[in-house]
């Protein structure tokens, strides 16, 4: 049996070949990268495939088994991208395809969920067995911007009192690897979050208790977040869409208390604290 993982030489993807290597024998991994010599060092076979040219992704998907489709990082292309490959995996014969979604796809009011909704649909209507891992936020996506908060002396953010049940990457890509090598998952939706939700003055609290720092929490309107974010360089696509983002984290789009994560993992999953503790 031979496994596909799309996007694998990405943050998470990465992480996923790695414990995958834990658990079945290497040459069953298939790297499926747009830039096969970024993947060198992955240990695996190495395949060229860009979700973009689907004239190509047939024959990269020869011989595999269960692929893990990954998200495309392109947002605005990903219904297009993932219907690609989904199409191109029908034509090969995978007999599986598990699908790194979003939390609450189908109701929550992020910008992001329409198009991880509409792969879902495609997934559903293929005829080829699927399962759907609807990732929560990742604890990195906050714990990434500590060293800003420190050198400015404050975590900024329009979250307001939004809880946030994130897990870190590595949590969700071993959740990953237990579905693809496990039993009994196709056709289940797995809502996927962190055990633990916490607000970001509960995040600046624990910058603060483990550096020592006075860091409080400064939120801001939606718009003057953007304008921040702005400043710190991002393009101005990102930047409002992540402090769009943080509003709908205000809303409770990022907030899960189901535990179906830790439940898959057989653990609890990273705490805050011990996320906080990695990125310092």
């Amino acid at each position: 049996m031979k496994i596909g993982i799309t996007g694998a030489t990405g943050q998470l993807g990465q992480i996923v070949v790695e414990k995958l290597k834990g658990k079945v024998n290497s040459d069953e991994i298939v790297a499926l990268v747009r830039t096969p010599e970024k993947a060198a060092e992955l240990g695996v076979e190495v395949r060229e495939f860009d979700y973009s040219k689907p004239e190509t992704l047939v024959d990269p998907l020869g011989g595999i088994d269960h692929l893990l489709l990954i998200s495309s990082s392109e947002i605005g292309k990903r219904a297009e991208q993932h219907t690609n490959v989904i199409e191109a995996a029908k034509a090969a014969g995978v007999k599986w395809i598990v699908y790194t979604s979003l939390l609450h796809a189908d109701t929550s009011s992020l910008n992001l969920a329409a198009e991880h909704l509409a792969t879902e649909d495609a997934l559903k209507a293929s005829g080829i067995a699927y399962s759907i891992l609807r990732n929560g936020w990742y604890s990195e996506n906050y714990t990434g911007s500590i060293a800003g908060a420190l050198a400015g002396g404050a975590f900024v953010g329009s979250a307001g009192d939004g809880k946030i049940s994130s897990a870190t990457r590595a949590d969700f890509a071993e959740a990953a690897t237990v579905v693809l090598t496990g039993k009994g998952h196709e056709g289940n939706v797995y809502e996927l979050a962190g055990d633990e939700a916490y607000t970001l003055t509960d995040l600046a609290a624990e910058i603060s208790r483990q550096t020592g720092k006075d860091i409080p929490y400064k939120n801001l309107p939606e718009g003057e977040y953007a304008e921040v974010l702005k400043s710190f360089g991002l393009p101005e696509f990102f930047a409002t869409a992540i402090a769009s983002w943080d509003t709908g984290a205000s809303k409770g789009d990022l907030f899960d208390d189901g535990k179906q994560l830790s439940k898959l993992l057989g653990r609890p999953t990273t705490s805050l604290a011990d996320a906080v503790a990695q990125a310092l």
